[in-house]
């Protein structure tokens, strides 16, 4: 039998830093990945044919601003708001589908990103809050 004495569950703040220090991992990882792209397009090879093409500069842009979402909700995390949790699924939702997209440009990078974005769901969405009684 356990009671709930309004100190805060050790593993629910682990999660939450954990997720928070993802966010901010990820997010700068896809600035640097966007200002690769935008600075020198021609570094990144593209396979012939494939259905989601745009520039290497308008992928860039998309990363730089994801990135910047990623850092500003990272610190909002770690400010304790509640908001910054789903904003942070949401936006990790949001890079999935990117870097899907983002596959035939710089696959590897791609990959690893989506697996990275997909711990950070995880993480988020298993913070509970301990409430008092």
């Amino acid at each position: 039998m356990s009671s709930r004495t309004g100190t805060s569950n050790p593993w629910a703040q682990g999660v939450t830093i954990f997720a928070a220090a993802m966010l901010a991992i990820i997010g700068f990882v896809q600035v640097f990945q966007g200002i690769a792209a935008i600075a020198k397009d021609d570094l990144l090879v593209t396979t012939e044919n494939y259905l989601f093409s745009f520039d290497t500069t308008t992928w860039g842009w998309i990363h730089l601003v994801l990135g910047i979402l990623f850092i500003v909700i990272a610190f909002a995390i770690m400010t304790g708001n509640a908001f910054a949790r789903g904003a942070g699924i949401g936006i990790a939702i949001l890079s999935i589908v990117a870097n899907f997209l983002w596959l035939p440009y710089y696959p590897v990078w791609g990959v690893l990103i989506i697996a990275f974005n997909v711990v950070l769901i995880w993480a988020l969405a298993n913070y509970t809050p301990d409430f008092e009684s």
